[in-house]
């Protein structure tokens, strides 16, 4: 089975290397990327997640930035902060997990309909673990999306993302995808790409369960 240790081991190294329930105990209750990009996200979640299906939101926190105008027959959340997933209004239920320290997810296999990580796959230190579990829980066919901006916790991200544009870190998702075995081919999605950054950019790479 292939694992993160397809990379060298010091791609996933950090500036702060402090236990991640630590550095997340204390509730920020932000969004992290302006009402542009939320909209945005909002708008292709709308396009590629089934409405009245189960969605798991991992790494979730405060927001999930699911469109509001749509039903899904339910949303979990996973994250590191009880208090600000309690705070969100998309979730029905939630549990507090590190996945940089087991990212086996407890859920049985084919249970969602959708999986979406929202501005969060920059701290991963184990993503392809958690890629193949995600494949594990996700129903074939179902979509995989890893959304992320061009902001991030500088010293909770990983090296290889601190050294990379936006660009490779559209190229480092798309290898997590390729490396898991457990999806088509990714595909990539850019909105808001301005070239004086006038608002935040929005890029999204996903992929579907494979047919078993």
């Amino acid at each position: 089975m292939l694992t993160s240790d397809f990379f060298p081991p010091e791609v996933f190294e950090r500036l702060d290397e402090s236990d991640d329930p630590v550095f997340y105990a204390a509730p920020r209750k932000a969004v992290h990327i302006d009402e542009w990009a939320v909209g945005a996200l909002r708008a292709f979640y709308k396009e590629v997640l089934p409405s009245r299906g189960v969605v798991l939101d991992l790494m979730s926190s405060w927001r999930s930035h699911l469109p509001e105008w749509v039903r899904y027959g339910r949303v979990v959340g996973i994250g590191l902060n009880a208090e600000e997933m309690a705070d969100n209004p998309a979730l029905d239920e939630y549990g507090v997990q590190d996945l940089n320290r087991d990212p086996r997810l407890p859920f049985g296999d084919r249970a969602f309909d959708g999986v979406i990580v929202s501005v969060s796959v920059q701290y991963m230190t184990k993503p392809v673990e958690v890629f193949r579990e995600v494949g594990r829980v996700l129903k074939p066919d179902g979509p995989f999306c890893v959304a992320f901006s061009d902001r991030c916790f500088w010293d909770k991200a990983i090296r290889m993302w601190r050294a990379s544009d936006n660009e490779g870190h559209i190229a480092i998702v798309r290898r997590y995808f390729e490396i898991s075995e457990m999806f088509r081919a990714p595909e990539v999605v850019r909105r808001n790409v301005t070239p004086d950054r006038s608002v935040d950019p929005m890029f999204i790479v996903w992929a579907r369960r494979r047919e078993e």
